[in-house]
């Protein structure tokens, strides 16, 4: 089963493709994400990597999490689900 991973504390050059990277390393990349700013704007320093095994995003977790990507530690979790109540 799937799991979603936050990505925090990107550089701002950061792309999808060097999440894709970064993470393939560890286990088989389904998704790869950078989300900008509305209107196609600037990034806004996170994004999302879809990891296609369980066990692969947990060893993510522990082997990314506080991983430097151009100078800036990363922060990886699994991500939250957003309340649709909003």
């Amino acid at each position: 089963m799937s799991v979603r991973l936050y990505v925090g504390n990107l550089p701002f050059e950061a792309t999808g493709d060097d999440l894709r990277e970064v993470f393939a390393t560890i286990g088989t990349v389904e998704d790869a994400i950078i989300v900008n700013r509305p209107g196609g704007g600037r990034p806004r320093g996170f994004g999302f990597v879809t990891m296609a095994d369980a066990q692969d995003a947990d060893l993510a977790i522990q082997q990314l999490d506080g991983r430097e990507l151009s100078g800036r530690p990363l922060k990886v979790n699994v991500a939250k689900e957003r309340d649709s109540e909003s």
